[in-house]
């Protein structure tokens, strides 16, 4: 990493990420399946564009974004691959993505008449992929709906129905009997559109599906929280942390046994010690709810935070020692040098690591990036 800090700057190691996609899309091909990288949200925190290129030169062949606009970004960006949109407003006009060569989601009638729409004005046929509700009971055509859709598209000859698919609700947690009866469910909905004449492409399997369920692999697998790293399943896998989020030390001092740190006053020295100023707080991602609940990594070891986590900045304890001015401080990382990482800031406030590394995308957090081709 470089020397020169910034206030508070994320750095994605690309090399994680596409070793990560490397044992992902293994064990799609291993069940005949390809593999959609998941970059919706800035990829997660951690820039779509370019975890856009890692994946695909690590195996990928698909991208999935959750907007239109999400996936024109990378279509304008020079991103050829095959390219997915899932959930729109209904003023969204799906006439650019049509024209840019994006699959476009389907869970209605409207839905489906603003697909053949679009693809009239762009002079091409829309490809959508009908979505259908098994149990996760968010987006997606009802079961009781869906023959209907299914004969609509089917008849369309503005569409393509390239691919039927739906979502996982507990496939974090393996052996949970809703996956089963979502597959069954998907099973069907699969026949109901193959009886009308439809050869669709199969989708279902999230981050924690492609890991614990090859019989759910089908056509097509869609990675995303694995592909960052991160876990979504108990059993340990070999996945790499991509994201370090880090800062500077900007001032030190000494205060004595007695005096109190920071907004409150909730801390208060036991002893002589010695302060570190962090210049990064809660409007840079810090949890405020982390306050007096984390560590840091900082001058070879991991040291409290003293008091409350502020807007701008954050107090570290560092007891006798006395970094230097400058000095780096590793706020959550990899966790291979006993650093805190993604994870154990989400456990310790009851969240989910998603919402960590997506959380890093702030007009003040700098992004670099290690392993560029």
């Amino acid at each position: 990493m470089s020397p020169e800090l910034s206030r508070a700057e994320v750095v994605v190691d690309l090399r994680a990420i596409r070793h990560n996609l490397r044992l992902l899309a293994g064990r799609a091909a291993s069940s005949g399946a390809s593999t959609m990288a998941v970059v919706k949200a800035d990829g997660y925190g951690h820039g779509a564009l370019p975890v856009a290129k890692a994946a695909l030169e690590a195996g990928a062949s698909w991208l999935g974004a959750c907007s239109l606009g999400e996936a024109i970004a990378l279509r304008d960006a020079g991103i050829t691959a095959r390219l997915f949109s899932w959930l729109d407003l209904p003023n969204v006009d799906f006439t650019p993505g049509v024209a840019a060569d994006i699959d476009i989601s389907v869970s209605s009638d409207g839905e489906l008449a603003r697909a053949a729409a679009a693809a009239h004005r762009a002079g091409k046929r829309a490809r959508v992929h009908l979505k259908i509700d098994t149990g996760l009971s968010r987006n997606g055509c009802p079961p009781y709906a869906w023959p209907a859709l299914v004969k609509a598209a089917s008849a369309e000859p503005e569409v393509e129905v390239v691919a039927v698919w739906s979502h996982l609700a507990c496939a974090d947690e393996p052996g949970h009997p809703s996956i089963d009866m979502q597959a069954r469910r998907f099973h069907a909905a699969y026949q109901i559109a193959r009886e009308a004449g439809l050869n669709p492409l199969r989708h279902i399997a999230n981050s924690a599906a492609t890991l614990t369920r090859p019989d759910l692999h089908f056509d097509l697998v869609r990675p995303g929280i694995a592909m960052y790293g991160l876990n979504p399943v108990p059993q340990r896998e070999d996945l790499r942390p991509a994201m370090t989020f880090r800062s500077t030390v900007v001032l030190t001092k000494r205060i004595e046994a007695g005096e109190s740190v920071s907004y409150g006053h909730t801390w208060t020295a036991p002893r002589d010690t010695t302060l570190a100023l962090v210049p990064t707080g809660y409007a840079d991602g810090v949890p405020r709810t982390l306050s007096g609940r984390m560590d840091v990594w900082l001058h070879g070891k991991r040291r409290p935070i003293a008091g409350r986590v502020c807007m701008d900045q954050l107090v570290v304890d560092c007891g006798d020692d006395e970094p230097p001015v400058g000095a780096e401080v590793i706020l959550f990382g990899a966790g291979t040098r006993g650093e805190p990482t993604a994870r154990e800031w989400a456990d310790t406030i009851g969240t989910i690591d998603y919402e960590i590394v997506t959380g890093m995308y702030r007009p003040r957090v700098q992004r670099a990036y290690l392993g560029e081709t």
